[in-house]
């Protein structure tokens, strides 16, 4: 019986890539390097920001100084440029309201640093999660399964009552390493191939096919 719905950020519930990649782009121009187009983004992202500044910079420019220097610029515009365009994909904030009105947990885990997924959450959606968690210190990033596993136990659910909702490989290999039920989604980041190829039990085109997806595997009518 599945109890709670987890959704990874970027590319699944908002869709941010235009702030993600203007920020850096930012950076990468104030240190005179190459910038990239938007689209590039979509596969430097998600593995949060220290992988997304090291996959931006110029392959000769990548030395422990450089992206510390670049890590500390960028979060210092992202945090305030977050919200210049990212909002969430057409549909989401209808499906997570009824999946909360159901009575089903509703929790956000991402490798997105915890301040930054914290701000893009309340911003958009309130405080209608009952739990966000991003990058936690002593913890590694997806698609290691250890922070998922500890979420899962604050909020009182066993893997096995859990799907994991995301749009890329990586979202679908968390839920194979925590014994969730994998569920890719198709409006985000990534390719249908990537998320077969990672284990995606499901494919979902619309938001509001989450809501048809946990009434089928659950064989009852809450909505």
């Amino acid at each position: 019986m599945i109890k709670a719905i987890f959704f990874d950020l970027d590319g699944t519930l908002v869709n941010s890539l235009a702030d993600l990649a203007g920020s850096m782009n930012y950076v990468l121009n104030k240190n005179g390097f190459p910038i990239h187009n938007e689209e590039k983004y979509k596969y430097f992202v998600g593995d949060g920001i220290p992988r997304l500044v090291e996959r931006a910079l110029p392959e000769d420019n990548r030395d422990a100084e450089t992206q510390e220097k670049c890590l500390k610029e960028f979060f210092n515009y992202y945090a305030e440029h977050f919200y210049d365009f990212t909002d969430s994909y057409d549909g989401i904030p209808e499906t997570v309201n009824a999946l909360k009105q159901a009575g089903y947990i509703i929790a956000v885990v991402s490798n997105k640093a915890q301040n930054m997924a914290l701000k893009v959450v309340e911003k958009i959606f309130g405080g209608i999660f009952d739990l966000v968690a991003g990058k936690r210190e002593g913890y590694p990033a997806k698609p290691d399964p250890a922070l998922t596993l500890k979420v899962m136990e604050e909020l009182g659910v066993k893997p096995e009552e859990c799907v994991f909702v995301g749009d890329s490989g990586m979202d679908m290999l968390t839920a194979v390493n925590c014994g969730s039920v994998p569920v890719g989604v198709l409006w985000g980041f990534r390719t249908e191939s990537e998320l077969r190829e990672n284990g995606a039990e499901y494919l979902l085109s619309n938001p509001c096919q989450i809501i048809d997806l946990v009434k089928e595997i659950n064989n009852v009518s809450k909505f």
